[in-house]
């Protein structure tokens, strides 16, 4: 693996990202998106938000032991009626805040599940037994390709950012999911570096991150790691994904930690391929008092309870890939569902101490 030298300036120090980590809760939590909606403009356009179903289900959230949630915005639907989506996204901090629960946006994404651009309207069915076959990225291909949007893009983070820059519910901003997914690779490094030059000029309050996750992918295009250098460089809080099994988490962790910042492992769980589970890891990542967001927290319209590359032929799987609550709220195990209760309030009992 590569070894960053030097942060840039402009970050926190160590002191202040270690002040405001452990000023929080120990963070447990999960990636979100409801029940009935296939991807990120399906849970934020007027037509299709579904606030009943998000206060039933971070309400589920809470009752297990979660904190926190990450949850996915969308440049076009910002684009397309901003004072909406800004009112939306209120409500759904307003929900979350009582639950106890507090909100991480991650604002760009070039995960392209679908092999589609975003678009507005309705959004298409999903594919039966294929792993999140509606998600598209954000702002997409035509936007990012296109270095005359950008002022529109600075528009988009400056704004977002200007609306909650003092808001304690928000934990962090996590500027650009996987940046330089979808075999985009070196080409997203611009889009990351303005994205952090954006949300600097605001006098905002929370950190900003981007996570690392080309280190931990075979499937990453090799300019990718070089995203994840700048990543490192530019964030104030160090955040990755990691889909691997115990000693693996231990082997990244190794190198993660030489950083001296807090870390944060925003993505999470798979248990199919990778023996990635919550009676495994979840305690590997608490010993090391490091934050995390299992991916999905209730089964439904984006089927990632389903494996990545699934056989179609095989039929429901047995062994559940991500997600932890049926969409009745019922545990898919109730062993799962006791080990997150259980590190969370020892870890709440330990705060108070």
């Amino acid at each position: 693996m590569f070894k960053v030298i030097n942060k840039n300036n402009k970050c926190w120090s160590k002191e202040k990202a270690w002040g405001w980590y452990n000023n929080n809760q120990y963070i447990i939590g999960c990636n979100y998106i409801p029940q009935t909606a296939v991807n990120s403009t399906e849970l934020w356009q007027r037509e299709t938000f579904d606030i009943n179903t998000i206060k039933k289900e971070l309400n589920w959230a809470s009752a297990i032991g979660y904190n926190s949630i990450r949850i996915f915005l969308q440049f076009i639907v910002w684009q397309d009626d901003r004072d909406g989506f800004i009112d939306r996204f209120a409500q759904v901090l307003k929900v979350a805040a009582e639950n106890n629960i507090k909100v991480t946006p991650v604002l760009f994404d070039d995960c392209a599940f679908s092999d589609l651009e975003p678009y507005l309207g309705k959004q298409n069915e999903p594919v039966h037994l294929v792993h999140n076959s509606g998600w598209t990225p954000s702002p997409g291909t035509t936007y990012t390709n296109d270095f005359k949007t950008y002022s529109l893009l600075g528009e988009y983070v400056k704004d977002f950012i200007s609306v909650f820059k003092d808001d304690e519910r928000i934990l962090m901003w996590d500027l650009y999911n996987e940046a330089g997914n979808s075999k985009r690779g070196a080409k997203s490094l611009y889009l990351v570096e303005k994205s952090f030059e954006w949300a600097r000029e605001i006098n905002h309050s929370q950190p900003l991150t981007v996570g690392l996750w080309a280190f931990e992918n075979g499937s990453a295009v090799e300019g990718t790691k070089f995203v994840d250098l700048k990543a490192i460089e530019l964030s104030d809080i160090i955040t990755f994904h990691h889909y691997g099994n115990e000693e693996q988490v231990e082997t990244s962790l190794t190198y993660y930690e030489s950083f001296g910042y807090p870390l944060i492992c925003t993505e999470w769980m798979a248990r199919v391929h990778f023996e990635s589970f919550f009676e495994t890891v979840l305690p590997v990542f608490h010993k090391h008092n490091i934050g995390t967001y299992n991916w999905g927290l209730v089964n439904g319209k984006s089927q990632t309870h389903i494996p990545w590359d699934y056989d179609k032929s095989l039929g429901e799987p047995k062994i559940w890939f991500h997600d932890v609550l049926h969409n009745d709220g019922t545990p898919y195990s109730e062993n799962e569902v006791n080990l997150i209760k259980k590190i969370s309030e020892k870890s709440r009992s330990e705060k108070n101490e």
